[in-house]
């Protein structure tokens, strides 16, 4: 059995972490396959929505660390510091992606799986879960985006409380912080997450993926920057199908049935 499972249904893409006996920690594979299955998601063009989850009661508990203790895995990129290469780490191909990414988080995400979990565009949580900022306690740092990705999220001040104490956050408190969108019964986190993931593709797939883009880039650009690129993306739109199905759909009061073309 594979230790990343990938289906995809309703232009959804699913990749589940299948290891539940190892709570769904990365193993040296796994980095190498989670990157690959992510690019081609991406660039199916059935696809319009990824979810990320794991199989059992935990999402990732963070990359394997047998795997670190015995030589392999993430601490061993390169032979050479000149051959350290990142480029197609998956937190990097996860923030690279297009399509938009949801995250299901079923249980515990810690460490490494925590920044996935960050990494992606929303987060749907079940009440069980918890987010574990736990590099500190491990002698490490947040490697995978966390330095980066939780100052945005919930300010300076506050990051660096929780990545300098290395605390647990239970699934309420991540709602509370703005750093889950949704928290609903562990019974209910499959349809859910099904429910915004669906809505997200019955919308034209090609605004979407610019629209995606352009805020990731608002993040490092200025406003006029920003404004700029944002009308460039909108020029091959406006000639697009989609446009022309989705003004119709709107005159004619009728749901919108999108190509992605």
């Amino acid at each position: 059995m594979s230790e990343l499972l990938y289906e995809v249904s309703d232009h959804i893409a699913t990749l589940t972490f299948n290891r539940p006996d190892q709570m769904n920690t990365i193993s040296g594979p796994m980095l190498s396959e989670l990157s690959e299955r992510l690019i081609e998601a991406d660039r199916d063009p059935d696809v319009r929505v990824i979810v990320l989850t794991g199989k059992g009661r935990a999402f990732c508990a963070g990359l394997d660390i047998a795997a670190q203790s015995s030589g392999g895995g993430l601490g061993n990129v390169g032979a050479s510091p000149g051959e350290f290469d990142l480029r197609d780490a998956p937190p990097i191909v996860l923030h690279s992606v297009d399509t938009p990414t949801v995250c299901s988080l079923n249980g515990g995400a810690a460490g490494y799986g925590m920044d996935l979990a960050l990494g992606c565009d929303i987060r749907i949580a079940a009440e069980s879960s918890k987010l574990a900022a736990a590099f500190t306690k491990r002698g490490v740092l947040p490697e995978s985006g966390g330095t980066w990705l939780l100052p945005r999220m919930v300010g300076y001040a506050k990051a660096a409380e929780i990545a300098f104490t290395g605390r647990t956050l239970m699934a309420k408190e991540c709602l509370e912080l703005g750093l889950v969108n949704q928290v609903v019964p562990d019974t209910q986190l499959a349809d859910a997450t099904k429910a915004v993931a669906l809505e997200i593709a019955a919308n034209a797939p090609l605004a979407v993926r610019a629209t995606k883009r352009m805020m990731r880039m608002a993040e490092t650009e200025t406003f006029e920057q920003n404004v700029h690129h944002v009308f460039l993306q909108l020029l091959p739109l406006f000639r697009s199908e989609d446009f022309k199905e989705g003004m119709a759909s709107f005159l004619e009061k009728r749901p919108a049935e999108f190509k992605g073309r």
